[in-house]
């Protein structure tokens, strides 16, 4: 009798154990944005199977942001950060705050600088610093974190680092900081751990994302979807970026997939997550 109840005990302990651990990944709607809209209650009951309980989107697919946060609640999942476009930003940052609290979420992230082609300049990376710092305190003053998501073209080189360095150096910590997506890192040619240990505790907010090894880099922020591969599988090493992300200030991490192999895709991604030591 008591082995049964000792190893029921070590049972419930394991289980626990593996819940947890798939509790502190979430995901990128974005990842799976070909079947929400067919179906928006059931992919996200799907997301909670698959023992996710944190997202990152901001769209609500054609339903209102009440409909979509009750759907949420009741399915279990929690929406961390919105998405916001970098023009509504610089015209109404109070509006981006109002949706951000409509949703309940605790950060805003901008996902992309406009600019010319592949041609990122000096001066739009000061044109970001400016409604990154006006944008950022408004959020700030609401409750709200902001995070900007880079995609490679801020590592153009710039004096003696990258414009990433300068833009790093002109915002103002306590209203900017960033969300880093470990692959646009890697495929400018950037070391994800080494950025992390650089500037630590600056990026609350993680994207995990593989990418097929042989893929060409640049630095144009341009790349195939379908070079997204299973976690673990591919060169962006996501197996140190583990070891040390938390460390260094990682508050959330988002699964973000957008292959067209993704439902097929997350739940080996977080098998690969949960085996990491």
């Amino acid at each position: 009798m008591k082995s049964f109840f000792y190893s029921s005990w070590l049972l419930f302990i394991v289980m626990t154990t593996t819940l947890s651990s798939a509790q502190e990944i979430g995901l990128q709607l974005y990842s799976l944005r070909n079947e929400i809209p067919k179906d928006v209650s059931g992919t996200l009951k799907q997301i909670k199977s698959w023992g996710i309980t944190e997202i990152e989107g901001g769209e609500t697919y054609g339903l209102s942001i009440d409909e979509f946060n009750a759907l949420s609640k009741e399915t279990g999942l929690k929406l961390i950060a919105i998405g916001a476009d970098f023009a509504e930003l610089e015209k109404d940052p109070q509006a981006v705050a109002n949706r951000a609290k409509a949703f309940g979420a605790n950060y805003v992230v901008c996902y992309w600088i406009p600019h010319h082609g592949d041609n990122f300049t000096l001066t739009e990376t000061e044109t970001a610093i400016r409604v990154f710092n006006t944008a950022g305190k408004i959020l700030a003053e609401n409750g709200i974190s902001f995070c900007y998501h880079p995609h490679g073209y801020e590592f153009r080189s710039y004096k003696k680092g990258t414009l990433f360095d300068f833009m790093m150096e002109e915002v103002n910590p306590a209203y900017v900081n960033f969300e880093m997506d470990v692959y646009w890192v890697k495929h400018p040619g950037q070391d994800p751990v080494k950025l992390l240990k650089k500037y630590k505790n600056r990026f609350p907010l993680m994207h995990l994302k593989d990418r097929k090894p042989g893929t060409p880099g640049n630095q144009n922020g341009n790349a195939d979807v379908e070079t997204n591969v299973v976690l673990g599988s591919g060169d962006v090493g996501i197996a140190a970026i583990m070891k040390v992300a938390k460390k260094y200030g990682v508050k959330h991490f988002f699964i973000e997939d957008e292959s067209s192999r993704s439902v097929q895709q997350i739940p080996q991604s977080l098998e690969f997550l949960k085996s990491l030591k």
